[in-house]
């Protein structure tokens, strides 16, 4: 035996041991039925080890078994899954006009969701309201029996990568804002996982993280609702979401469209929310800040002036997916927020512009599938409790 040979600290088996449940439970979560054969298979490892890792997550209440499978290993195996009965997740979203929670199992199903529309004049008024209705959610019938994981918050504006400072919120008036320091002085201890990040990030990490079957490579997420933002994620097992060197990517609401046009919230002037927000829309048609933008324009849709606005606003959105489409290339992109509730006389200008430009710089490419989510009110939540899902499964804690 060599002099130089080192045994195997236990601390490295743990840590192995760990690496090999984390495994096995993202590929059940990606692939719900696979069997303990189809999993050796995939992760190329032994069958004891998968069956002791399997066996481990099953008495942590991971995962459950099903019925017998055919599996690629020869005799048939039981089919296995997340156990959508002992562990949730919270994620909430504060936006320039209210706050939007959600609770939901490891798969994405939403146990119980909360909904306030109200004015956020400070980050210490929302931190303030938003713990109350967390201690709501939490004490939900609905989340009866279940051990909560952690919690992530969505903000309306770019996150320090390295830091859980929200830079700034434009729409909002915020700068530098130690949201979670505020957040946790309204809560009782809890030992759990707190994670913060973007809006449109959070959505763009959901919409991917959750997905089952077949997944796409790469997916951008475009938020329109009162400011433009947008996300991009790539990667499965682990999906990374693209945030720059301070936190700016996706801010394409930021991006100049008409140089020398009307000043934005943000100080330049062009930009893309001059041309298409919900605060833009707001300023064309005379909205104040206190209605409902989607239900004071319904009754007005057969306005010239409205339909107007609205072709404007669709015909610049139209703008902003092609450059994405140009600059990110991905192999998805999903569109929500509020605005999309405008419907027609405003998402089909959007999408007439992207269909008729997309393939040019490629014609003979395939298309960018471009997918539309009517109701996105909860889209941004439920990604942010999908960041916390990950951070158990890849992450250094000890909950897996």
């Amino acid at each position: 035996m060599s002099s130089s040979h080192q045994p195997h600290r236990a601390g490295d088996l743990l840590f192995l041991k760990r690496l090999n449940r984390s495994t096995i439970l993202e590929l059940v979560r990606r692939t719900p039925g696979l069997t303990r054969a189809d999993i050796a298979t995939q992760a190329q490892l032994t069958k004891a080890t998968v069956g002791g890792g399997v066996q481990s997550l099953l008495e942590q209440g991971w995962l459950c078994e099903g019925e017998l499978q055919k599996s690629s290993g020869g005799r048939p195996g039981r089919a296995l899954h997340l156990n959508e009965q002992r562990f949730a997740m919270l994620g909430a979203e504060v936006g320039v006009h209210g706050l939007r929670l959600v609770a939901c199992t490891p798969s994405g199903r939403v146990l119980e969701s909360l909904n306030e529309r109200l004015p956020l004049s400070s980050p210490e008024v929302a931190a303030e309201r938003l713990a109350e209705l967390l201690q709501t959610l939490m004490q939900s019938p609905s989340l009866d029996g279940y051990h909560l994981l952690g919690t992530g918050i969505a903000l309306p504006g770019p996150v320090a990568p390295e830091d859980a400072i929200l830079r700034v919120a434009p729409n909002l008036g915020w700068r530098e804002v130690r949201f979670l320091d505020l957040l946790h002085a309204h809560l009782p201890r809890q030992d759990t996982i707190w994670v913060m990040e973007n809006e449109a990030k959070s959505a763009a990490f959901g919409e991917l993280y959750f997905r089952t079957g077949s997944i796409p490579a790469s997916l951008v997420y475009i938020s329109a609702g009162t400011g433009i933002g947008s996300g991009m994620v790539e990667g499965n097992r682990l999906p990374l979401l693209s945030r720059g060197h301070q936190g700016l990517a996706g801010e394409i609401g930021h991006t100049v469209l008409q140089p020398g046009g009307l000043y934005c919230h943000c100080g330049n002037r062009g930009c893309a929310e001059t041309l298409v927000s919900g605060w833009s829309i707001r300023a064309a048609l005379g909205i104040n800040e206190e209605e409902d933008l989607i239900e004071a324009i319904q009754p007005r849709l057969q306005e010239p002036q409205v339909q107007l606005t609205l072709r404007r606003a669709g015909e610049a959105l139209g703008a902003l997916i092609l450059n994405l489409h140009h600059t990110q290339n991905p192999s998805e992109i999903v569109l929500g927020g509020s605005l999309v509730r405008l419907g027609g006389p405003f998402l089909e200008p959007a999408l007439a512009y992207f269909r008729d430009n997309q393939a040019r710089l490629l014609s003979d490419s395939r298309p960018v599938p471009l997918r539309v989510i009517e109701d996105a009110t909860l889209v941004a939540a439920r990604g942010a409790a999908a960041q916390v899902l990950a951070n158990v499964i890849h992450g250094s804690n000890e909950l897996l």
